[in-house]
């Protein structure tokens, strides 16, 4: 099923989860991704829509789409809509808010659009595009400003919060792009070495305390961080992502093929929210990267689609239902790439959302991001 990642130092409490605690057993990378991808262009955008409007706080129950978004539903809905296509040698799956994209090389990797979660409760929602860049404003009720900046390639540049007063704080510079990068996304550096105690690199939430939960949600790296790295390049190079400690939250029953989350599995995500609420507070340039996984029933597409999706709905009621605030959550899909348990049945220990704080790794292990502007 692939190599272990992260590898760990021989002897450390890290070094071997418990027999039949394989809830705190690393992930293993699939074979694909353990070499860089055959095309070194850059990934293609998302589908993009300009005529985003603001939709009510709860509005993602049922089944629809919203300005070219899909709310709810289940991914069989989608199948109809998937349009496949050959380009460079990658196929390319379009979906009306995605896109998933094949390397010749067996790697996948699913793309959306963040700038739909702050569609709930938004006041007010305007495009502008200036000089190849394309602003989106997205208003809330107190008259803050949310301000995604994305470059004429569709990367994200930038995402500043901007208070009714008029200062700005950047959240996210995502400016920069280090050319040792294969196609600005996939970074080639070696697993990191892991010598903290196995519980405390990959938490548990069902059995960790909510003092453990913050803790983790403030950890360091395990290993000092050598440069800044892109938000793609964390995205999309698990040897990056996995030098930072992780909470894994397998507590949420998803209907199959589904991505909304049921109201009475929501109340499982507070101990989440409280910890996220409690660092942002003290830090509010802090970034966590919500991570979707499944488990290996299904194919490959589907599972990449729909893992997308429940991480972004764990986004989503984060901020809706725990005022989590949304400019300082990011989401991604990662189907069965990362399986902790090496089966090809079902298995709720794969079908996982995972938390991360992302901070130390988009600026390079300092403490603070970029000064307000």
């Amino acid at each position: 099923m692939g190599a272990p990642a992260p590898s760990v130092v021989p002897g450390s409490a890290a070094a071997t989860p418990p027999p039949g605690r394989a809830q705190y057993a690393p992930p293993t990378v699939a074979p694909a991704f353990r070499a860089a991808p055959a095309v070194a262009a850059p990934l293609p955008p998302p589908p993009r829509h300009d005529n985003i409007t603001p939709l009510a706080i709860g509005a993602a129950v049922g089944a629809g789409v919203v300005a070219g978004a899909i709310i709810g539903g289940s991914i069989a809905d989608l199948r109809g809509q998937r349009q496949e296509v050959i380009e460079g040698g990658r196929t390319i799956y379009t979906e009306p808010d995605r896109v998933i994209i094949r390397d010749p090389g067996g790697q996948a990797y699913v793309r959306g659009d963040d700038v739909y979660r702050f569609r709930y409760g938004a006041r007010d929602i305007r495009t502008e595009t200036i000089g190849g860049e394309t602003r989106t404003v997205v208003v809330r009720p107190d008259g803050s400003e949310i301000i995604t900046v994305v470059g004429a390639d569709g990367q994200m540049l930038r995402r500043i919060r901007r208070d009714p007063g008029g200062r700005e704080l950047v959240i996210i510079d995502n400016s920069y792009r280090d050319p040792r990068a294969v196609g600005g996304f996939y970074v080639d550096v070696p697993p990191p070495v892991v010598n903290i105690p196995y519980d405390r690199y990959i938490v548990d939430a069902q059995e960790a305390s909510p003092d453990v939960i913050y803790e983790t949600m403030e950890a360091p790296p395990v290993q000092r961080i050598e440069r800044r790295y892109s938000l793609e390049e964390i995205r999309y190079s698990p040897n990056v992502r996995m030098q930072m400690p992780s909470i894994d939250v397998n507590t949420i029953n998803f209907d199959s093929g589904s991505w909304t989350i049921p109201p009475d599995q929501a109340a499982r995500l507070q101990v989440i929210a409280d910890g996220l609420n409690r660092a942002i507070q003290r830090n509010p340039r802090e970034v966590f990267l919500i991570e979707g996984h499944t488990d290996a029933t299904g194919n490959d597409t589907d599972n990449l689609s729909l893992s997308d999706r429940r991480a972004q709905s764990a986004a989503e009621l984060l901020t809706q239902q725990f005022g989590v605030p949304a400019e300082n959550l990011t989401s991604q899909g990662y189907g069965s790439q990362y399986l902790k348990e090496q089966t090809d049945g079902p298995s709720r220990i794969n079908r996982r959302v995972t938390v991360r704080r992302i901070t130390p790794l988009l600026n390079g292990g300092t403490a603070s991001a970029a000064p307000p502007r």
